[in-house]
């Protein structure tokens, strides 16, 4: 067991590790994917760099200086995370499970909003991202979990015992290396319904009739995590209070998935007070 377990390896989530570790605690930080910030070709407003750097010099930088203290960093998809009956927190991954006294949220924003007709119409009225908040509702019924990586694989094992019938929909991508579920793998024209979902339209023109969809392309972000867990969120970013706590006690969050100005500068603040909260909170339990 691991004293903070971080899920994000960008500026927010090392910057906490690096404040956690240096009041000797375990550390543990977990990422996968491709960060936001690896894909920006040059940043020349943040401090201390004459010429700039490259996004991805920053982030592989920011990962050697934080193995460079001792703190255990390992690439490994999250895919869910609890809360077990001694107030810790459990994080299943596609390798492994971890256990940690205190959890930090830094993965950024990944939700992805497939750009499929009824997506946005739908939300909320047989549209969903959460399988564990939301399968009670379509008991017996007929769902497909639109997705083709592990997440997806993920939440429709959250689901399978729940529906009556369930599929998963990769809407023209490559089916996930499973033979456990029913897969489609046709391209989607749109989802419709009247007051709330009730098929699916293909672009061949065949039809899927279905009472919801659950949404789980590409990774699982900070917002999936958190309402699974029940921590209060505004619209795509997680709720948290000046010392980034949420209201769940031991779980904080940092970065871009708090919203407000999406720049490194406020990614790092935000980390190290995640970080020394995140200390302040395990001596109050201890």
């Amino acid at each position: 067991m691991y004293d903070v377990v971080i899920i994000g390896a960008g500026p927010a989530g090392i910057s906490a590790a690096l404040y956690a570790k240096r009041a000797n605690k375990s550390v543990l930080v977990l990422y996968h994917g491709e960060s936001q910030l690896e894909k920006a070709h040059k940043i020349d407003n943040y401090y201390g760099f004459i010429d700039g750097i490259t996004g991805k010099d920053l982030y592989d930088t920011g990962i050697e200086q934080a193995k460079a203290l001792g703190i255990e960093v390992v690439e490994d998809e999250a895919l869910n995370v609890t809360m077990n009956a001694d107030m810790n927190y459990e994080i299943v991954t596609k390798e492994n499970t971890y256990v940690g006294q205190a959890l930090i949220l830094s993965t950024g924003n990944k939700k992805v909003k497939p750009n499929i007709k009824g997506v946005e119409e739908f939300d909320g009225k047989g549209i969903s991202y959460c399988a564990i908040c939301d399968g009670f509702f379509y008991r017996k019924k007929n769902i497909a979990v639109l997705g083709n990586e592990e997440y997806a694989l993920s939440e429709a094992g959250e689901l399978e015992n729940i529906a009556g019938s369930l599929v998963i929909l990769t809407n023209g991508l490559s089916a996930p290396n499973t033979d456990k579920y029913e897969i489609n793998t046709k391209k989607i024209k749109e989802i419709a319904g009247e007051k709330k979902v009730n098929r699916v339209i293909f672009e061949d023109d065949s039809v899927l009739e279905l009472d919801g969809i659950f949404i789980a392309q590409g990774i699982a972000g900070g917002v999936d995590f958190a309402k699974k867990l029940g921590i209060l969120t505004e619209g795509d970013k997680i709720a948290v209070g000046e010392d980034m706590s949420t209201n769940l006690p031991g779980i904080f969050s940092c970065g871009d998935i708090t919203g407000g100005l999406l720049q490194v500068c406020k990614a790092v603040y935000e980390g190290a007070q995640a970080g020394l909260s995140a200390v302040k909170y395990l001596k109050s339990k201890a």
